[in-house]
């Protein structure tokens, strides 16, 4: 079964590969970690994703900025690799554009490829987004969709939503500047063109020109929201590859983008160790095995010698790009990102649990107890182990509840937790640097009490479920720690464990009584 515990938290697409190495799969997910989790925990797969676990192995990611993204990069993953278990789509279509015409009265409509006459922007991600951006810029300025002229008026005209050029209610070059100002709309720039709506607005309003006034504020308002909707693939000529790196103890762990015409479409990963002029040694040796793509985007300068030598392997100039700001910077952020989640993300949470809960050394090894019951039957615990930030789970325990009747969640937690220290004591077995109990004050209050009376002294903590309140001894409220915070979403995601494996037995042992 696929380790899912080393996925993250985090949008991007997931790869699933069979045992000769071939990418079989390719999905995307706002949370990989979920997703990935949900093939594996599901009990009632359809017959293709049987088929796909059971050839399934090996798995790998791609974390991306957002969902959307991870949208375009599953559909350039797919075109590249040609999945066995995604669906064939023969007649596959891209994102589609919006397409301005060419001649005296421009129509504004959508078109799957660009090319030919006109101007085309976009594509655009989410087809729910594109036909929004069309219809608000279509009515906003008046632009016509008909694909001929007719020789008289439209519903549209009639509703005023299209300015009518067909009745000659515009002239050309009025019509002319409608289109100018959609123009720029969909070139982004929107906040440019309405700050100067909003002067000729003024203008019409102190000369009491107050209907044309009104046309402009409604312009205005519809244009101002279009930004954050206009979710555009970017869209370059050439292919890039986008290259950093991170030096952390002695090792250099260095990921590779390789980006195809704008589009994320797979990542490569190294380590070795730190030496002097690592960097550009690495890119030599690099693009002596790879020829180099037509830009090469790095996180610092390197030498000329080592651009020259990309263009003469290329047989064409090769540009050396370093940006401060824009999308290529974006993307070095985005591999940076994908190191740091790659090579330390276990790291991080740990130390981020370290700093939330002020302890002394980093937390190793935390281990999680949590109740299942059904109204009071079958009530068993469990206990789940993270040692360096993942499951450990050859050492995952589950608990009959002996000395509890009825519903009592204290009392529960008391008698789980006090039968796993007691022994351990006894036996003398190492402790955890953490214990975490599922609920509130109470959860928190019964395990200390019996921590304290078999004379063990660990560190405790509890989560409640409902805000996900973090507890600790000695304080009546919540520690300051948002739920959305690294530190909180990992105890979040210890605690989803142990509740997953205490309902995993307590199913078990409903399911002997029923049998019997």
């Amino acid at each position: 079964m696929i380790d899912y515990s080393v996925f993250p938290e985090a949008p991007g697409c997931y790869i699933y590969r069979d045992a000769a190495g071939a990418v079989i799969y390719v999905g995307k997910a706002k949370n990989l970690k979920k997703r990935v989790s949900s093939y594996f925990q599901k009990q009632d797969h359809d017959p293709k994703t049987l088929r796909l676990i059971a050839v399934l192995a090996a798995a790998d990611y791609i974390v991306t900025a957002s969902e959307a993204e991870a949208l375009i990069l599953e559909n350039a993953l797919i075109k590249r690799h040609q999945p066995k278990y995604n669906i064939d789509l023969k007649d596959s279509k891209s994102y589609a554009y919006i397409h301005l015409s060419a001649g005296p009265y421009p129509r504004i409509g959508i078109a799957r490829k660009a090319g030919g006459g006109g101007e085309f922007f976009g594509p655009f991600v989410s087809a729910k987004e594109r036909d929004y951006v069309l219809s608000v810029v279509k009515k906003s300025f008046g632009l016509r969709s008909c694909r001929r002229i007719p020789k008289r008026p439209c519903l549209r005209s009639h509703l005023g939503t299209c300015s009518a050029p067909c009745a000659g209610a515009i002239g050309e070059a009025a019509y002319a500047e409608r289109v100018r100002r959609a123009r720029a709309v969909l070139k982004g720039q929107a906040k440019e063109l309405a700050a100067a709506l909003r002067e000729e607005m003024d203008e019409h309003a102190r000369n009491l020109r107050f209907e044309q006034a009104l046309e402009l504020r409604d312009e205005i308002a519809a244009i101002e929201h279009l930004p954050d909707r206009q979710q555009i693939v970017r869209r370059p000529e050439h292919n890039e590859d986008i290259i950093t790196y991170m030096a952390k103890d002695g090792n250099v762990y260095l990921m590779i983008f390789s980006v195809v015409k704008g589009t994320l479409a797979e990542k490569q990963e190294f380590v070795f160790e730190v030496s002097d002029g690592f960097f550009e040694e690495f890119l030599v040796q690099y693009y002596g095995e790879h020829e180099p793509p037509k830009e090469v985007v790095l996180p610092e300068e390197v030498g000329e010698a080592v651009a020259e030598y990309l263009t003469e392997r290329r047989g064409s100039r090769v540009a050396v790009t370093v940006p401060q700001r824009g999308d290529k910077k974006k993307l070095l952020d985005l591999a940076a990102k994908n190191i740091e989640l790659t090579f330390f993300g276990d790291r991080m949470k740990i130390e981020a649990l370290q700093r939330a809960l002020h302890l002394p050394e980093p937390p190793d090894v935390i281990e999680c107890f949590d109740i299942s019951h059904l109204s009071g039957t079958a009530m068993v615990g469990s206990m789940v182990m993270f040692r360096g930030g993942k499951p450990d789970r050859r050492n995952y325990r589950r608990f009959r509840i002996r000395s509890v009747e009825g519903v009592d969640d204290f009392a529960a937690i008391a008698e789980v937790v006090g039968r796993r220290y007691k022994r351990l004591k006894e036996e003398g077995g190492p402790y955890p640097d953490l214990v975490i109990v599922d609920g509130g004050k109470g959860q928190l209050s019964a395990a200390l009490d019996v921590l304290k009376e078999i004379d063990v002294r660990i560190p405790v903590i509890s989560i409640a479920k409902r805000e996900e309140e973090i507890y600790v001894p000695g304080f009546p409220h919540p520690i300051p720690v948002g739920r959305d915070e690294k530190a909180s979403l990992f105890v979040q995601e210890i605690r989803n464990e142990a509740h997953r494996f205490a309902i995993t037995y307590n199913r078990l042992l409903r399911g002997k009584a029923m049998t019997a």
